[in-house]
């Protein structure tokens, strides 16, 4: 956006429900869900049933503040980036909406109201771990290693794993083998996951010079990391089949789901398009949602409400 249209935007009047909006956007609310999707299967595993309502209500909403922190944090210190690239030009700080000191100070307030929430209603270790995978995102991910190494997206995608160590720990007040596996398996999902649109927004990585592994190593490097990234996310998966009492509902879906993945990864190989590379990362989303679900579905038909 150009002075000129800044000016124009900052002296023309905003709705509240325009900036309610902005604000929300700084939030990731997609992503956002996707952390969720996988803290409630968790609680239901570690609790071997449905726990109890107010708890996943507080796990959930103290998650949402930090995951929602973190977030708005990332898009304060990426506003360079997200100017540059045409996939992120619309987000509130690009376009002037929301002032960069203001986004700033939201995403700290959130995080913090995150860690009292967690620490006042569930427990100490669940907001400790909340707010630690915050921190791992802000400094780790986002300020050190996006714009510094090709591994970014693996190293930095532990902080979208931490959730279900938040929701094993609401339940338990520790952190269990299972838990554990759990946290492997988003680890792994995370960098085919984020190659397949890094993939299709390859030109835009390069032209704002982040390292994504596509810029630096190229399309068939990065393809054969995922395959490979892709393989151990099955082995994990079906590793949490035998650290835990999880039956055969769980185990169709972990095989099925995991071919699946597969087939994505070896057609992308093939075909190499801008459309197969987002048909991967939508299925990615798929398989992340089912397999979850299936751990949720199959305790709860195990051992029941």
């Amino acid at each position: 956006m150009s002075d000129a249209a800044a000016r124009r935007r900052a002296s023309s009047p905003i709705s509240i429900a325009v900036m309610a909006g902005a604000y929300l956007r700084l939030t990731k609310p997609r992503i956002i869900e996707l952390l969720l999707i996988t803290t409630v299967p968790a609680m239901v595993l570690a609790d071997r049933g449905l726990p109890r309502p107010w708890l996943v209500a507080a796990t959930l909403l103290g998650g949402t503040l930090s995951a929602g922190g973190a977030n708005a944090i990332n898009q304060f210190l990426d506003r360079d980036i997200d100017e540059v690239m045409r996939r992120t030009r619309r987000r509130p700080l690009p376009t002037h909406l929301i002032e960069p000191s203001s986004a700033l100070a939201f995403g700290i307030l959130l995080g913090v109201a995150g860690f009292v929430f967690l620490a006042v209603t569930v427990n100490l270790l669940s907001a400790a771990l909340a707010t630690a995978g915050l921190l791992f995102y802000v400094f780790v991910y986002t300020m050190w290693l996006k714009r510094t190494s090709p591994q970014n997206i693996v190293i930095g995608g532990a902080a979208g794993a931490v959730p279900v160590l938040v929701g094993w720990a609401a339940v338990t007040g520790r952190v269990g083998l299972p838990a554990l596996v759990l946290f492997g398996i988003v680890f792994l999902w995370t960098p085919p996951h984020f190659w397949a649109l890094a993939l299709r927004y390859r030109d835009d990585y390069a032209s704002a010079g982040v390292p994504m592994l596509p810029v630096v190593a190229g399309k068939e490097a990065t393809l054969r990391q995922m395959l490979g990234y892709t393989f151990a996310l099955v082995a994990a998966s079906l590793a949490l089949y035998a650290v835990t009492d999880l039956g055969t509902v769980y185990l169709i879906a972990a095989v099925a789901l995991g071919a699946g993945f597969v087939l994505q990864v070896i057609v992308l190989r093939r075909d190499g398009s801008a459309g197969a590379a987002m048909r991967l990362f939508r299925y990615s989303i798929t398989y992340l949602t089912l397999l979850f679900a299936a751990v949720g579905v199959d305790t709860v038909a195990r051992f029941g409400i």
